[in-house]
């Protein structure tokens, strides 16, 4: 295993990494924006606002997104596992 190999799965792990925690990510932020909007245009200043509908969100997003980010961690599994038992391409 050289330099280019380490990068090469180091660079498949973040790319997994990155398409696995975006969707949550991004739903959160826009329900952010979403209360803070809100929160600005009735003026009710609650700190648990901006929180408890953020978690719902991220959860129902989870659950719906659980099937893709399975198969993502799964072929990243198998890509290491197979690059392990075969050796790396020279």
């Amino acid at each position: 295993m050289n330099e280019t190999d380490a990068l090469d799965i180091i660079v498949f792990a973040a790319n997994t990494m990155l398409a696995c925690a975006g969707p949550p990510v991004a739903a959160a932020m826009v329900m952010g924006l979403v209360v803070a909007l809100l929160q600005a245009l009735t003026q009710i200043q609650e700190a648990t606002l901006t929180f408890v509908p953020k978690m719902v969100v991220v959860g129902i997003i989870i659950a719906f997104s659980s099937t893709y980010i399975g198969n993502r961690f799964q072929v990243f599994t198998e890509n290491v596992y197979g690059r392990i038992e075969t050796g790396f391409p020279k």
